[in-house]
């Protein structure tokens, strides 16, 4: 990324009382293909900060190792088109999506390469975010609002880590309230 953009964010409710992360910018734009070594340097920014769950309390981490993994996984390599520009974008909200996340599942570990970092299992919660459509000339004409799977890594040191975000789906015929949530 060229230049340091401020995060526009901001917390709202759909038609059901239900949290949608607004992500306000477009920061990551391409016509053919993110990219992503943008959204790595991005990302750094929020290694060594953590944020709470609100439905559980639960205090996520922010890793070292979540800005090659966001970036380079498996599943940010089969994304195309707008789900590629949504998990792209998406990284402006992390600290919203984790405080605002809900549905904890819990899975155990089953693979050996992760034996330190996720020795404890993983952990799956949910979140939404909504990104502006914008007409030709600039103008936000509505929102495109996303479900994604959070995936929480319980590491060897008894932190629970961000490992990646997956599973973006875009939403049909959501609807949110136009007002933001008061913090």
């Amino acid at each position: 990324m060229q230049e340091e953009t401020m995060r526009n964010v901001s917390v709202a409710q759909d038609i059901y009382g239900n949290n949608v992360v607004i992500i306000n910018e477009i920061a990551f734009k391409g016509k053919r293909s993110i990219r992503w070594e943008d959204v790595e340097e991005y990302l750094r920014r929020y290694v060594g900060e953590f944020y709470t769950i609100a439905d559980t309390s639960e205090i996520i981490y922010i890793g070292a190792d979540l800005p090659d993994e966001y970036a380079h996984s498996e599943y940010t390599r089969i994304l195309k088109g707008a789900n590629a520009k949504a998990k792209a974008n998406a990284a402006q909200g992390l600290p919203e999506l984790i405080e605002t996340a809900y549905g904890e599942r819990y899975s155990p570990n089953w693979k050996e390469k992760h034996q330190k970092d996720a020795k404890y299992g993983w952990y799956r919660y949910e979140s939404r975010f909504a990104l502006p459509v914008s007409s030709e000339n600039g103008q936000v004409e509505r929102y495109n609002i996303f479900h994604v799977v959070m995936v929480i890594r319980h590491a060897q040191d008894g932190k629970k880590y961000l490992y990646d975000i997956m599973n973006i789906k875009k939403e049909t015929g959501s609807l949110f309230r136009s007002q933001e949530r008061t913090q």
